[in-house]
């Protein structure tokens, strides 16, 4: 019987121990960027909930109906990206003669998730108006390092996972274990980047399963309202090259984490619509 070199089991033990390190890391980050770990989601008074516990809403609560004050808007729940960073502060603010959700980050991520009543993509709009009002000129979403972005809207989809790569099924198990939660099919994230062209779709740095695609970028039109509105079911097959499933929540996310910076945004309402088919 052959034994090998001590030195090489050593590399063997390192190597198994990184790469479990990474699929743990990874689980982590998929959790954080959905917004759904077990130990993260809070309610109006502060109570830690699981999203087995978050009620579905049927439609997504209007900022513009709410009144001032700190803390989450009615129907939405805090979420933690990590246990070590600090919280975005949001608050519901009048601003230009309405009301508007505004963000204040100082190297801090944390944001916001609305889970939603299952509902088909197709002819599935999402309405909804931004302005960033502090520019972030190290900000670079295709850099691993420095993805921070003033503004993000995320939108969850539920799918087969069965049909998915091992590696992103491992992925799931991962996060479905640390989290206790199912995650999301898929994740679209709209976001407002420093520096990558409008259009573009990048993928996150630790799963293919959430796509970003930039419908604003740069600083020039800084302190402008943004207005958007997006076919859920045309940017999906774009992106993922597939069939949308159904929509199952929406989050928003303000981080300056990773740049170690400070910036201030404002959320105007955000909209699911239904349009008729041309």
């Amino acid at each position: 019987m052959s034994i090998k070199h001590p030195s090489l089991i050593h590399k063997a033990i390192n190597a198994r121990f990184w790469r479990y390190s990474w699929i743990l890391i990874v689980a982590f980050n998929l959790i954080a960027c959905a917004g759904l770990s077990r130990d993260s989601i809070q309610d109006e008074s502060g109570q830690v909930l699981s999203l087995d516990q978050l009620p579905a809403q049927e439609d997504l609560p209007k900022f513009s109906t709410e009144t001032v004050r700190d803390g989450m808007p009615v129907g939405w729940h805090f979420y933690r990206i990590a246990p070590y960073k600090k919280n975005t502060v949001y608050r519901l603010e009048s601003y230009q003669g309405k009301i508007v959700l505004s963000a204040n980050s100082k190297t801090s991520a944390s944001g916001l998730a609305i889970k939603l009543k299952p509902r088909q993509a197709q002819n599935l709009w999402l309405k909804w108006e931004w302005k960033a009002v502090v520019s972030m000129p190290e900000a670079d979403n295709a850099e691993r390092n420095l993805d921070d972005a003033p503004l993000r809207i995320l939108v969850a989809f539920d799918g087969n996972k069965s049909k998915l790569a091992l590696k992103e099924k491992m992925t799931f198990e991962m996060a479905n274990l640390i989290s206790g939660q199912e995650m999301p099919y898929a994740t679209l994230m709209y976001i407002w980047s420093g520096k990558t062209p409008i259009n573009t779709i990048l993928d996150n740095a630790h799963t293919s399963r959430i796509k970003m695609i930039v419908v604003d970028s740069g600083w020039e039109g800084l302190g402008d309202w943004r207005k958007h509105e997006r076919d859920l079911a045309a940017d999906y097959k774009r992106a993922y090259g597939e069939n949308a499933g159904e929509v199952i929540g929406i989050a928003l996310l303000t981080d300056t984490d990773n740049t170690k910076s400070e910036t201030r945004a404002l959320y105007g309402d955000i909209e699911l619509i239904r349009k008729s088919q041309k």
